[in-house]
């Protein structure tokens, strides 16, 4: 179980209090270590680690904001480095013309329904999610059924985001709240009535996922009434303090978790109105990049995030640091996607110049000429390219009539469309320049 900090006496508040502003001390501290970390730390300036613990949370107190949701306060310090990274997002993530510069504009309606599954899977596969993201892919991108629990999750988390896009710059609401969790959770939870509902007892306990122990016992549920009103006022109003908006989205994030208003789906529903909050306030290339993805590989210190700002006095800035070189990493793979994506496009523009083949064709030729038992819907392929029906019919029978692909009838309405048996020699001719 998690070691809580030590509590200072007077004198050592006073002993603190000489230490804390020196240069040794804010080194320290532009890490933001908490007390596990600290207690093994040596120092020239302390004399044992429980004075450098106190010296560290009074250099702290000297530049903290404070919220608060019904009667509990939380607080964070704005640290060096979370001033950097927020220039950084707002350089590189904020702004209309950031994604017109980085995105090339035919390509993106396809990196963009690519990120929306990827952020549903990596979100769902954290709840308990059981299956590949290949398969899950495969899933929404031929429209197909659920074949399990975990492969519901993960349609629902898909449907709820795309539903958040299309209603971002509206108000949040309690209600609209119920909304998105019905929508995160409908067929995925033991008791389908839940679905939208919030928790009418106590008898939900939190648990840390490796030691068993209890890590989180949320308010008590009358207290909603007043917690989540809170939340919505937070989410739609400017305070009397500046906090940036990339921090008040992850502050959201965790104060829905915290409050834990569900008996389940806390977690996917927290994680999309930081989407929303995101979305709503212009940083709009954040659809593009799959957060959860980067937090599903370090879910231990997402989880840890929560316990240090709870056992250290509710103190957001762990949870903040946390979220914000989460969504640099995340940037990051954005960026190394889309150069990977910049390579692939220089090869598909070979099979681009064929005459009568655009952009969207060519990839489908690009994707049968790597897995030849490909096949498509009309269907699948307008969730993948995010197209209207007809244009994604048009496509399919314009790569039959230049005998790239062959149609299946697989009944009197739907159909299939598969490798020719003339599509090798016609890409051997083309990529021979013949």
């Amino acid at each position: 179980m998690l070691e809580r900090p030590p509590i200072a006496s007077t004198q050592e508040e006073l002993d603190a209090f000489k230490k804390a502003c020196t240069s040794e001390i804010q080194k320290i501290n532009a890490d933001y270590p908490y007390w596990d970390k600290v207690k093994y730390l040596n120092t020239n300036v302390c004399s044992n680690s429980k004075l450098l613990w106190f010296s560290l949370k009074f250099l702290r107190q000297l530049n903290r904001t404070t919220v608060n949701f019904g009667k509990y306060a939380f607080s964070f310090t704005v640290t060096d480095e979370m001033l950097e990274l927020l220039h950084y997002f707002d350089m590189n993530i904020g702004g209309s013309l950031t994604g017109e510069i980085l995105l090339p504009s035919e390509d993106k309606n396809t990196y963009l329904v690519s990120s929306v599954m990827e952020e549903a899977i990596a979100s769902s596969r954290m709840e308990g999610a059981a299956t590949t993201r290949k398969v899950a892919k495969e899933m929404l991108r031929k429209n197909e059924k659920p074949g399990n629990k975990g492969q519901q999750m993960i349609l629902n988390n898909y449907r709820t985001i795309n539903y958040i896009k299309e209603h971002a710059q509206e108000d949040f609401s309690v209600s609209r709240l119920k909304e998105i969790h019905r929508s995160m959770t409908t067929r995925t939870l033991d008791n389908e009535n839940d679905a939208g509902q919030f928790r009418e007892h106590d008898r939900i306990l939190v648990m840390d996922g490796i030691t068993g122990d209890i890590a989180h016992q949320p308010p008590s549920y009358p207290e909603l009434e007043e917690l989540l009103p809170d939340l919505e006022k937070f989410f739609n109003r400017s305070g009397n303090a500046f906090i940036h908006p990339v921090v008040k989205g992850i502050i959201v994030h965790f104060m829905l978790s915290y409050i834990h208003p569900f008996v389940d789906g806390n977690g996917r529903t927290a994680r999309s109105l930081f989407y929303w909050y995101m979305i709503r306030q212009g940083y709009r290339l954040i659809e593009y990049m799959s957060i959860s993805r980067i937090i599903y590989k370090t879910k231990r210190a997402y989880e840890m995030a929560f316990l240090y700002t709870e056992y250290d006095d509710n103190d957001l800035t762990y949870f903040v640091l946390y979220n914000l070189r989460t969504m640099k990493k995340a940037f990051e793979e954005l960026k190394t996607y889309l150069r990977r994506k910049t390579e692939e496009n220089s090869r598909i523009s070979l099979i681009a110049h064929i005459p009568g083949i655009n952009i969207r064709q060519a990839r489908i030729i690009k994707i049968v000429h790597e897995n030849p038992h490909s096949s498509f819907t009309v269907k699948e392929i307008e969730h993948r390219f995010a197209v209207s029906n007809f244009t994604a019919r048009t496509d399919l029978e314009g790569l039959v009539k230049l005998d790239y692909l062959a149609e299946i009838q697989l009944n009197k309405v739907k159909r299939r469309y598969i490798k020719s048996s003339d599509f090798d020699m016609l890409i051997k001719k083309q990529l021979s320049g013949h």
